[in-house]
Parts: C-alpha cells; structure tokens; sequence
C-alpha cells in the first residue's frame, strides 16, 4: 500500500521527492526489521528484503505494467512460502559450489561480450563467443540435475536417483550402478532398469540441444529419439518394476560449474568442433560420421553441440542428423560396454538388450521419416513444374570467405526481395568494409559489392 501511494504521489513529488520518500520509508522498515531481529534473536534478512521488494512492486503497479508487477509479486510470495525449504536446499550445497557457479556466471556476464565473435585462428576453425556459450549452456543444464541429486541425497529410490544423476551425466551414473552391483547394493535387474532411465535422459538432453542450437535437423532427429526415449522407457518400467521402494545411496558427482570441469569440458568442445571443421574441409561432409562414432562413445554432449554448430554453417542437415544419431548410438553402446565391465555380465547384457531394442526402434522411425520427408518434398516439387529453379543469394567478405547465406532454395520465375540485416550465419553483426552479394539462379550468376558503414 506505501509502495502505491508513493507511486500515486510520484507526478506530484517529482523524482527528487519520490526518491526521499522511498528512502525514508526504508530507512524506518529496515531500523524496525533490525530491532526485531535483535528481539528474536533472528539473522535472516528474507524478511526485510521481501518488504522491500514489496514496496517497489506496489510503486511500480501504479507507474508502470500492473500485469509485471501481479507477476513479480506471485513470484515473490511463492519464494517466501518456501522460504524454509530453500534454506534448507541450500545448505546442502557447499560454499564451494556456489562459488564456483557465481564465479563461471560472472565470467559469463563480463567477459563472453568481450570475446572475439569470429574465428580466432586463420582456419576458421574455433569461434571463442559460441565456444563458451555453448559450454554454459551444457553446464548450466547439468548443474541443474546436480543440485537435484544433492538436493535429493539418499531420499529417493534407485530410479529417481538415477533420472536425476544423468542430468549431470548418465554414464558416471552407469558404472555407480554396476558397482552397487558388485557390492551386493543392487540386483542387476534394478541396476540395468535404472541404467534404462539414465539412458533415456541422456537421450532427451541431446534433443534439447539439438532443438536449441540446431532446430534445421530436429524434424530429421526426433522421430528416432523420441522411438529410443519411449524404448528404454518401457524397459526400464518392465525389468525394474518390482523394485520399488529399494533404498539408494547418492551418486558421487563433481560440480558442473566446477572451474577445473567447465575448463575441461570447454577444451574437449573447442577440439571436437574444430576436428569437425577440418574432417568436413578435408574430406567432406562423409567425414564427419567415424568421427561421430569415436567422439560419441566418449561425449556425447560434446559431439551433439560441435555438430549442431556446423550445422549453422555449410553442413546439410541430413549429415549433420546422421551424425548426431551415429554419435548418440556409439555412447548409448559404450555405456554398455561400461556397465558389463562395471557389474558384470548379467547387468550389462540387460542394458545392452533394451539399448538394442532402443536403437532398432530408433532406425524404424528414422526410415519411415525420411520416407515421409522425401514424399513431403518431392510431391511438392511436382506440383510446381518445371518453372523451379535453383536459388542461392549469398554474402562473401573480400577474402571470399561467405558471410551470411540470406536464399537457398527452388523458386519460379518472378521477382522478390531480399533484405540483409547486416548480421553473419552467427547472428553476430559484421564489421564495417566492403562485402559482395552473389546471387545464383540456375545459370545467371550475378555479384553486387555493398559497403556497411558503421
């Protein structure tokens, strides 16, 4: 209510007076807060945050967007009714964690609009902005299952324990089990279902980033990942549904945030994409696939991002969806190879029979897609006839590098218009000096010379 008097008063009192008055008023509830503290013998300071919080919210109800502020306040008054239960999360996170995390976000939030966003050697090979976006992206969304787990501790069974610490990494989670299996912790059966589960968060984790980074060969992709996701699914509730209820002890994991393992994992990104890059340079686009199957057994993470960022530049998405599945086959087998060696050969052969009912789902719904994709586009072709011809209209810088490619595409005779926001196959604006705009149809080839001015 203070909050939206002042924001009332705010034509009246000018931003001079507006600001006196809303320093005052915290001014008094702060020295309240602090003596009421002193009387409880209470330090938290959620409190006198969240009536702080409050106060700006109802000023800013009344001068801005009511809506934002209905929002904000929701959010607000959610934080507060748990407030306990995240006090409670976040002692179960160490201040090196959390240090870690602040530290990586902070180096995130300075130094990536610093990074260089072109290539940063003369082969065009490693690009140091998308590099660290994508290594962020990657361990953010790990650092999320890991709070999970240490969230979680020992309070969840085998499955849920197993679903959480693929998140961060499903084949550490893989040989965690085979060695409860050794040790008598776990029946193999168990195990090999909660591999089953792993499997099939890894897997979903691969689509994520393939719809975030690469969304030109998700319609290639998904039919088949969404057949092995509902495979080891099945399996995973057939062999291991009599095991509900089995205690399960947390996986030891490493922070993703970690310095040391964002360091690590940011060095084996830069190399796989840049091994890519040259495969695809040296012997085309085919190259690409033994070096999936190698990379993928060991990373597949890695392999799925460096893939998915060629394929914003001259790899075709069929290539590139082939590779990410030739890349996600060989990790989900390795884990097999992983699990046997791990816990034995009852519990490997188990993960290894619904990983190859997985992968035969998968290569069923590959085929009917590309059938139906090769369908969709020729009947398409049909329908326009003769009159299609072949368009591309691309920019090249002075040194014949391409720039941006704005049309690739069969189009009939006509006249159109293309526009160039100024901005490379990245997203990233180019830098001043001279470009050339080459456009092909069929075979008129034609190059204009443009000159961005900044």
């Amino acid at each position: 209510l203070s909050g939206g008097v002042s924001g009332a008063l705010l034509p009246a009192l000018e931003p001079v007076g507006f600001a006196a008055l809303s320093s005052a008023f915290a001014a008094a509830f702060i020295v309240f807060k602090v003596r009421e503290s002193q009387r409880d013998q209470d330090l938290s300071v959620t409190g006198t945050i969240g009536g702080l919080l409050v106060f700006a919210l109802g000023a800013y109800a009344v001068v801005g967007d009511m809506r934002v502020a209905a929002a904000a306040g929701v959010t607000l008054t959610g934080l507060l009714a748990f407030k306990y239960a995240l006090h409670d999360w976040l002692d179960k996170l160490t201040w090196k964690e959390l240090r870690s995390a602040l530290l990586i976000l902070a180096a995130t939030a300075i130094a990536l609009p610093l990074l260089p966003a072109g290539a940063l050697d003369p082969w065009g090979l490693l690009f140091p902005r998308e590099l660290w976006m994508l290594t962020i992206m990657v361990a953010s969304a790990s650092f999320a299952g890991y709070v999970a787990v240490r969230v979680l501790g020992d309070k969840v069974g085998v499955m849920a324990g197993a679903a959480t610490g693929a998140m961060v990494s499903s084949t550490v989670v893989t040989a965690e089990l085979g060695r409860r299996v050794q040790a008598g912790e776990s029946a193999p059966a168990i195990a090999a279902a909660a591999a089953s589960l792993a499997a099939a968060v890894s897997i979903s984790r691969v689509g994520l980033f393939v719809a975030a980074v690469a969304p030109t060969a998700l319609a290639r992709t998904a039919p088949a990942l969404v057949a092995a996701i509902a495979v080891f699914l099945i399996g995973a509730w057939l062999v291991g549904r009599r095991s509900t209820g089995q205690p399960n002890a947390p996986v030891a994991l490493r922070s993703p945030l970690d310095l040391g393992s964002v360091a690590r994992f940011a060095l084996l990104l830069g190399a796989v994409i840049g091994i890519g890059r040259f495969l695809t340079d040296a012997f085309g686009q085919a190259g690409l696939f033994p070096f999936a199957a190698i990379a993928g057994a060991a990373d597949v993470d890695a392999v799925t991002l460096a893939l998915s960022s060629l394929l914003r530049g001259d790899l075709s998405p069929g290539t590139g969806a082939i590779a990410i599945m030739i890349a996600v086959a060989a990790n989900t087998f390795a884990k097999g190879g992983i699990a046997t060696a791990s816990g034995g050969w009852r519990y490997g052969a188990l993960y290894l029979v619904i990983a190859a009912l997985a992968a035969g789902a998968a290569a069923i719904a590959w085929y009917l897609a590309s059938t139906w994709i090769e369908t969709m586009f020729s009947n398409q072709t049909s329908l326009a006839g003769a009159d299609l011809r072949p368009v591309t209209v691309d920019v090249f810088d002075v040194a014949g590098r391409r720039v941006a490619g704005l049309v690739d595409e069969s189009l009939p005779g006509g006249r159109y218009r293309v526009s160039w926001d100024r901005r490379d196959e990245r997203a990233e604006p180019v830098s001043a000096g001279v470009y050339f705009l080459r456009m092909r149809a069929g075979d008129v080839t034609q190059v204009r010379k443009i000159v961005v001015i900044r």
